[in-house]
Order: C-alpha cells, then sequence, then structure tokens
C-alpha cells in the first residue's frame, strides 16, 4: 500500500515530465489557480495523478482555443459540458483566417505600433484572443485603412477620435445587453433543460450561430438608417 501511494505522488518535475510542460508551465498554473497547490510532507512538495489528469484537461482546453479565464471557470464547474460548444463558438477563428501580431499590422497598413496600441487601448481596435494572445486579421487591416481614408476627407483627428470611444462605449452597452438576454432566456434554461448533455450542448451553439448574424445585422442596418435619416434631417434643417 506504501509503494503504490508512493508511485502516486510526483516530485513537480516529474509532473512536468508526465505532462509533457516545464516546470515553469506547473508553476504558472499555480499561480493562475488552475492548478491546487501540491501537499506538503515536510519541505517537500509532492502532486499526485488528480494534478497530473488536471493537466491533462488544462492542455486540451487550451488546444481547443479557450482562454485560461474561460478554463478556469470549467475546472471550477462554473461552467459545464454543454457550455463547451459555446465557447468554442464565440472563440473560433474562421478557417484559413491568417492570424498576426500588432506589429504585423503596423507593417500591413504603415501605421506606427504605438498608435495602434492607443486604439487599442481605447478599445477601437478590437483584437481577437488566440492562445492567451491579442491578435488580428485581415478585417483589421481593412478597418485601420478605412479609418485613414476618413481622415483623409479633413476631419480632425482628435474630435473623431472622440466620437469613435462614444460610439464604443454605446456598442459596448448594446452587446452586454444583447449577451445578457441570451444567457438569461437561451443559454440558462438550456442548461438545467432535462436534456442529454450533447443536445443541450447542440441547442444552444445552434442559437448562437442564429443570433449573431441577425443581432449584427440588425445593428448595422439600424446605424446606417439612423445615420442618413440625421444627414437628412440636417439638411433639412
Amino acid at each position: 500500500m506504501l509503494l503504490e501511494w508512493l508511485l502516486m505522488r510526483f516530485r513537480v518535475e516529474e509532473l512536468a515530465k508526465a505532462a509533457d510542460v516545464s516546470v515553469d508551465t506547473v508553476r504558472y498554473y499555480q499561480k493562475q489557480r488552475l492548478l491546487p497547490a501540491p501537499e506538503r510532507d515536510g519541505r517537500l512538495a509532492w502532486y499526485t495523478d488528480d494534478h497530473l489528469d488536471r493537466m491533462g484537461r488544462i492542455k486540451d482546453l487550451q488546444r481547443r482555443g479557450f482562454s485560461l479565464s474561460v478554463i478556469r471557470r470549467f475546472l471550477d464547474g462554473e461552467l459545464d459540458v454543454a457550455d463547451e460548444g459555446l465557447a468554442e463558438a464565440v472563440g473560433v477563428v474562421e478557417s484559413g483566417e491568417a492570424l498576426f501580431a500588432l506589429d504585423d499590422l503596423a507593417r500591413r497598413t504603415q501605421v506606427p505600433a504605438p498608435m495602434l496600441e492607443a486604439l487599442v487601448r481605447d478599445g477601437l481596435l478590437v483584437g481577437r484572443s488566440h492562445e492567451g494572445e491579442l491578435r488580428f486579421t485581415e478585417d483589421d487591416v481593412a478597418i485601420v485603412a478605412g479609418g485613414l481614408r476618413v481622415l483623409e476627407t479633413g476631419l480632425p483627428l482628435p474630435e473623431l477620435l472622440a466620437l469613435a470611444r462614444r460610439h464604443h462605449e454605446a456598442t459596448r452597452q448594446f452587446a452586454a445587453e444583447a449577451v445578457e438576454l441570451f444567457d438569461t432566456y437561451v443559454r440558462q434554461p438550456l442548461r438545467t433543460a432535462d436534456l442529454p448533455e450533447d443536445e443541450r450542448e447542440k441547442r444552444m451553439v445552434d442559437a448562437f450561430h442564429t443570433l449573431l448574424p441577425v443581432v449584427t445585422e440588425l445593428a448595422t442596418y439600424h446605424f446606417r438608417r439612423v445615420l442618413l435619416q440625421v444627414a437628412q434631417e440636417h439638411l433639412e434643417s
């Protein structure tokens, strides 16, 4: 029994080797509250099979593109198996979509990186979180190019940025309310529905894929129509 107990325990170096990660990664996961603290035997720290299983779960979730914050919620039981498909749908990168860092975005747009960093800080340039890093796509190249074309019409940069910040704040508020509606009337009822987990997961993902393009189209349509309406009223007055 003692031998069996000893075989189920690992020093940190042994756990890292068994999980195929570095010792620094093990300690980082502990710091991020993804991995429980080891058992103590005097000055020695011992890890168990539970730690190894948890490392495997973390690596699997990371491979699927989940952020460490989302992974922590899965491990803590705040998100369940039925949420996995939805979390993947939210964080999915389109097949074949190229991702690149901010320095590459600066090179592609000929806009200095510090200026792009300022836009990111203000929420005016919204990258994608991928494997814990902020990444950009050709859509971001296009939006930066569009912003440069707007400046070429003569609109002053400070006023344009101030307008963009107000739009960002209003958009985040709209998005937060839309997400809350989805969570209240779609996700939560499905989480407690008397259905198999795979069916709950499928219905959740199907609802998300139905609502995302529709809500996006409605918001775009409404903004464009209201903008034209206000422009017409301005001319008439």
